[in-house]
């Protein structure tokens, strides 16, 4: 069994990887290794999947998924996909829009006809996003909400993707799961984060830039059980039922909506110390609170997320100081 990860270098790539080829499956992974932000970083998470014989790696956007057949060659058959790679960030979005349109859709449609034409493909589990639900003010957010109204360039490529994709399920009976991250974190995690940005602050005694006047709450899910959840679904491909398309979206998150301050106040326990706090008004783009209602995803595939803040955060500080040598 050979799986294709996108953005394979990439924070839930790497350990999608890790988690694939340590259950047996052979991986290819994909990715342009971009200086969205730092390399290094991206290229320490390929070294400890470097000496994995089961592993291959190609650099290359996915834009250009159309040559990968020729790549691969006629000896390796891509029997499901793992569409992760993405242009991420909703700040990042208000800059660099062109950037989303490349990376989320045109990259998109690039993979959604690299597997309508391979004859081997039985699921595609691609990446969306809990900002697709944007201003929404009903909580928690469920699947069936409408998500009609996103409130960044960077929701709309993803609720965009999803509407690609049911088309493609819907045109060529193409087995898709798109699912809608919450706030992942932990080791290995991306330099961009609220925890990243904190922990770095917090140790190297600067002010950390909290917006919104703190009043604001996510719902972090650590990213085993993320990765537990992306496991659980591509086993599970979807099904045509009623004669509709066999295409799925859903929540995968923690199901624990977080006040942003006592995530903070885990920092300074794992840290030792406190923090600056630099209260900013809310950002353009940016969201209250997020909540996810889990219970189609826990009723399908059995998904079951188990662990909290409380256990993640020192976790995910104990890897930073190791790795930045603190």
């Amino acid at each position: 069994m050979t799986t294709l990860v996108t953005g394979a270098a990439g924070f839930i790539g790497f350990h999608v990887c890790c988690a694939l080829l340590a259950r047996g499956d052979a991986v290819v992974g994909i990715d342009n290794v971009n200086d969205y932000y730092d390399v290094a970083l991206k290229k320490a998470r390929l070294a400890e999947l470097a000496d994995e014989p089961n592993f291959r790696f190609l650099e290359m956007d996915i834009v250009d998924a159309g040559t990968l057949p020729q790549r691969l060659g006629t000896a390796t058959k891509i029997r499901r996909v793992v569409h992760l790679a993405a242009q991420a960030g909703v700040r990042y979005s208000l800059t660099n829009p062109m950037a989303y349109v490349h990376s989320n859709l045109t990259g998109h449609v690039a993979m959604l006809e690299f597997c309508r034409h391979s004859d081997a493909m039985e699921h595609l589990v691609y990446a969306s996003s809990s900002s697709v639900y944007g201003g929404n003010d009903s909580l928690p957010f469920r699947v069936e909400d409408r998500v009609d109204h996103p409130v960044s360039l960077y929701a709309a490529t993803k609720k965009a993707d999803e509407l690609m994709s049911h088309t493609y399920s819907h045109l060529y009976g193409m087995p898709q799961t798109g699912l809608r991250f919450f706030t992942v974190y932990g080791p290995w995690g991306r330099p961009d984060m609220a925890i990243w940005i904190f922990s770095d602050a917090i140790i190297g005694g600067r002010p950390i830039p909290v917006f919104n006047q703190g009043d604001m709450k996510r719902d972090f899910t650590y990213i085993d059980d993320i990765v537990a959840g992306v496991l659980a679904t591509l086993d599970h491909p979807a099904q045509t039922q009623n004669g509709g398309a066999p295409h799925k979206v859903y929540n995968i998150g923690n199901s624990r909506s977080e006040e942003l301050m006592r995530l903070i106040g885990l920092l300074e326990q794992a840290i030792g110390c406190k923090a600056e706090i630099r209260f900013e008004p809310m950002q353009p783009g940016d969201v209250k609170e997020t909540y996810a209602d889990i219970s189609a995803i826990e009723r399908d595939v059995g998904y079951a997320p188990t662990t909290s803040i409380d256990v993640g955060v020192p976790k995910f500080v104990e890897w930073f100081r190791a790795y930045r040598g603190l």
